[in-house]
């Protein structure tokens, strides 16, 4: 494979590796040429405002450009790839800057400053794949999306390249000294709103650039796992704090989760360092040829053993999760593959043909179920959470009677627990924690 010269910069033998996977992929489905298009900007309804751009990921993969709609790559075997870029004349907006960085120097450039006239240059003889949304293609050009390429593409994709890898690196130091300056904000006292606010401005980043919507959760709400609201008010006491929270480098995201408590001498205080000493266990499990699956299951006996070890349950850690006691508190997968998209593709799949890799039965909301290789990067963010519609529903059932209702009670106003960082797999030993070496760059 090309891409393995060690005098080459990191992005030149990414973009060469790229250059090889795509060919052998066209080789095998039968296709000449593919094109790639970054996506195009898209208004609501009835409106003549735009939503924030969405950059297709393939494009992003070879290119860190993220703002640029309407722009194309056609990739060609045995020639530079192709990059028609859309500059517009445009003085109601900031139009891309002429293009610049590294990867000019590795791409044939047309620069075109309508839509439409990036399609002379793309109609390319032979069968074309091409991938994009329906309303990005042009005439004569629609997205095709063959399966069987993309099923390729996004395979390999799981496992980074070393440029891919210190983006990521890079991300995870962006959102390291916001989570420290959202802490602070915290313990001051501090709204979700505010909080949100110290974190964006710690970050250097924006609502518009953020890798995904901020979850700051104050007290109860931190048993809501994706809560979509930053409320202004400050709560009358803040007990409890958790933050799933991101920054992106160049198109790659970091996904990151911490829970605070304002008390040490609380219970809550006790099931935190509990679930803290649980988490770092399931991240020396990520190990190249481990089954993603099998570290979900674990997390499901280690919360378990924190269950009974914390007396909130009266079971054996065995007997809770064969009678699904854990999935109460614990409801969500342990994690997934992080990259270009912050739920990357192919979580589902065991080879390049699109094999279907199942969810362990029972386990319907886990996000990976691939065995584990080096260069891929995933996510461990085990949860214990108290979530009044589902506590309501295990008081129904016979378990219930094991639960120590009077603990959970003074537990639910603190919400829940979820501890997350963004890992990577390596050929031997132990893993890379990304987020651990970026909060530890902080101290």
């Amino acid at each position: 494979m090309r891409g393995d010269n060690p005098r080459m910069s990191l992005y030149a033998q990414h973009i060469a590796t790229l250059q090889s996977r795509a060919e052998s992929a066209l080789t095998r489905t039968g296709f000449d040429a593919l094109l790639i298009a970054s996506g195009v900007e898209k208004y609501g309804f009835l409106d003549d405002r735009p939503y924030l751009f969405q950059p297709n990921p393939h494009f992003k993969h070879w290119l860190p450009l993220t703002q640029h709609p309407y722009s194309w790559i056609a990739v060609r075997p045995g020639k530079k790839p192709l990059v028609v870029y859309h500059q517009p004349d445009d003085y109601w907006h900031v139009p891309p800057s002429a293009p610049s960085g590294e990867w000019v120097e590795h791409v044939e450039l047309v620069i075109v400053s309508e839509p439409g006239d990036a399609v002379e240059h793309l109609k390319l003889p032979g069968r074309l794949a091409i991938i994009g949304e329906a309303d990005a293609g042009l005439a004569g050009l629609a997205p095709n999306n063959p399966k069987a390429l993309l099923d390729i593409l996004h395979f390999a994709r799981g496992c980074k390249t070393p440029y891919e890898l210190e983006q990521m690196r890079a991300a995870s130091h962006r959102a390291a000294p916001a989570h420290v300056a959202a802490h602070k904000a915290f313990l001051a006292g501090a709204s979700e709103a505010e909080i949100h606010r110290a974190y964006l401005i710690a970050s250097g980043h924006t609502d518009r650039d953020l890798p995904y919507g901020n979850i700051v959760a104050l007290n109860e709400h931190c048993a809501v796992l994706h809560y979509q609201y930053q409320d202004a008010g400050r709560p009358a006491e803040s007990r409890s704090f958790l933050i799933d929270a991101g920054a992106s480098v160049n198109g790659y995201a970091s996904d990151i989760t911490r829970t605070w408590v304002a008390r040490q001498d609380t219970e809550f205080a006790e099931l935190l360092a509990a679930m803290e000493g649980a988490q770092l266990a399931l991240v020396d499990e990520v190990r190249a040829g481990v089954d993603y699956r099998e570290i979900h299951l674990s997390t499901h006996r280690r919360i378990a053993a924190i269950l009974a070890g914390q007396g909130i349950v009266k079971m054996s850690a065995e007997a809770m999760v064969a009678e699904g006691v854990t999935s109460t508190f614990f409801p969500h997968g342990v994690g997934h593959l992080l990259g270009l998209q912050v739920h990357d593709v192919a979580g589902f799949i065991s080879d390049d043909q699109g094999t279907p890799s199942p969810k362990p039965e029972g386990h319907p909301y886990l996000r990976l179920t691939r065995t584990l290789a080096p260069g891929m990067v995933v996510t461990i963010e085990p949860g214990l959470y108290f979530i009044p519609t589902l506590l309501k529903e295990l008081r129904a059932k016979p378990q219930g009677a094991a639960v120590d209702w009077d603990k959970v009670n003074r537990l639910l106003p603190f919400g829940g627990i979820r501890i997350e960082d963004d890992v990577v797999c390596r050929a031997e030993g132990a893993a890379e924690n990304l987020t651990r070496d970026a909060f530890s760059a902080q101290a």
